[in-house]
Formats: C-alpha cells, structure tokens, sequence
C-alpha cells in the first residue's frame, strides 16, 4: 500500500466543500476528503485565501488528469507533486 495523495486547490470553501461532496459520487471516494484552508503568503484577509481537498489514494486508482479537470468545474485545479 502507497501513501498517494491528491490535493485539488479550490478558490473557497464553498466550491471545496461542494467538491468533497462530488467526490464521492463521481469517483467513488470512500474515505472523506480533508478540507484545509490555504492562506496565500503575507495574506491576513480571509477573501486572499485558497481551499485545498486533500484525498488519499493508496489504491493508485484516481487518474491525475481526471481530478484536474473535475477541480477545472470550479475554477481550481491539481496541484502537483
């Protein structure tokens, strides 16, 4: 079993939580997905700060460029390894 993990950079809470939500229907996701609030560097303003879904995948079965475009749904994307 690997510790392979996604994080999808979402522009609120609002879009992240509905993503966490999707998550489950369209993938199938069974473990919940952890929500974490990103706050851009020197930022001290809530409206200056990105969501990130944080999912594991010790399965390796979630396909990269299928998360960027399902986060692409809510102006966000896959950050990188």
């Amino acid at each position: 079993m690997s510790d392979v993990r996604h994080v999808l950079v979402l522009p609120d809470r609002d879009a992240a939580e509905e993503a966490v939500e999707a998550l489950g229907e369209r993938f199938g996701v069974r473990e919940e997905p952890q929500v974490v609030r990103d706050a851009l560097a020197g930022e001290d303003d809530a409206e200056d700060a990105q969501w990130l879904v944080v999912l594991r995948d010790e399965d390796g079965r979630l396909d990269a460029e299928e998360l960027h475009a399902f986060a692409a749904e809510w102006d966000g994307w896959r950050e990188e390894p």
